[in-house]
């Protein structure tokens, strides 16, 4: 697989705003991460989802994200295809059977936890970082809102609070990271799977159980691992009875990491491209925080002058 031309300088112009914070900053943010050997990965076996949305809810409980404009029980919003939301970590979209065009097949979709995550490569002050554990988790703390993880990502995964002007957040799957695998759990939407869909474990274990599958049932299910080798590999894995392109997987981004496509560009990249951006992004915010507090400490003062 070749990534597509549009998607590397895609890519490219987004991983290019690591060069405003120097050297040392840029050569963390790039370095060739080959992940941990033990890392947790999930393994997701498309013939056996039937889009009951178990996964959202679940998701959508441990993450106390808003309650979804259409409930988890109404299967009508597997209509329309959905993408990434600032509403939801995670959601399923169904396909057509190519073999029986009466039946659907369904897909559940979320961060895919890259082993070298081209959005923590084009992240200006590493608010994203990939844990040894396996997961890409995001630091609210120093994010600034430049965005450049939603161009990076090759999967279209990372979404924004547009709406939410004062603290918006980067909105995604944290395959339940701090609520769940740092304190030796399984993340919730595995747990709540009821068809098993959904096997958490050693990302090496789990490509090894997708290969007896495949080689116990030949007929089954199509001779590939997606994610194996995707973006350079990732943690959440994929197996399916149909080609993946026929279920919306993206299938240009080929299997180099992201961040090693990028490396050469970099060094060519002018400062001054992505500088001001990334400044003029930064006071915009703080002047926002800045009219909130003297709002809220006039309307304290106003209180008390009442008093």
């Amino acid at each position: 697989m070749k990534v597509s031309r549009r998607r590397f300088f895609e890519i490219s112009a987004a991983a290019g705003g690591i060069t405003l914070l120097g050297k040392s900053q840029s050569s963390h943010a790039v370095e060739h991460f080959t992940g941990w050997p033990d890392r947790f990965g999930v393994l997701t076996d498309l013939t056996r989802c039937v889009g009951c949305r178990s996964c959202e809810a679940a998701c959508n409980e441990i993450n106390k994200l808003p309650e979804p404009e259409v409930p988890f029980d109404d299967m009508s919003v597997l209509e329309k295809e959905r993408r990434a939301s600032a509403k939801y970590y995670t959601y399923v979209n169904r396909y057509p059977d190519p073999k029986n065009k009466n039946e659907w097949i369904y897909r559940k979709v979320q961060c895919n936890h890259c082993d070298e995550p081209a959005c923590a490569s084009a992240c200006l002050v590493n608010a994203l970082k990939k844990t040894p554990e396996g997961p890409v988790i995001w630091n609210e703390k120093v994010c600034i809102g430049c965005r450049y993880c939603m161009t990076a990502c090759p999967f279209y995964v990372p979404a924004y609070e547009y709406s939410n002007p004062f603290s918006p957040n980067v909105v995604k799957c944290t395959m339940c990271y701090h609520t769940r695998i740092s304190k030796g759990g399984i993340p919730a939407c595995v747990e709540a799977c009821p068809m098993e869909t959904l096997t958490f474990g050693k990302r090496k274990d789990l490509i090894e159980a997708a290969r007896k599958r495949i080689m116990d049932h030949p007929d089954r299910y199509v001779d590939y691992i997606y994610g194996e080798h995707e973006a350079g590999g990732t943690s959440w894995l994929y197996i399916s009875g149909v080609p993946f392109e026929e279920l919306g997987f993206p299938m240009d981004v080929g299997t180099k990491p992201f961040p090693e496509l990028t490396r050469g560009f970099l060094t060519m990249v002018p400062a001054v491209l992505v500088i001001w951006p990334a400044l003029l992004g930064g006071f915009y915010m703080f002047s926002k925080h800045r009219e909130q507090m003297l709002k809220e400490e006039g309307t304290i003062t106003e209180k008390k002058e009442e008093k």
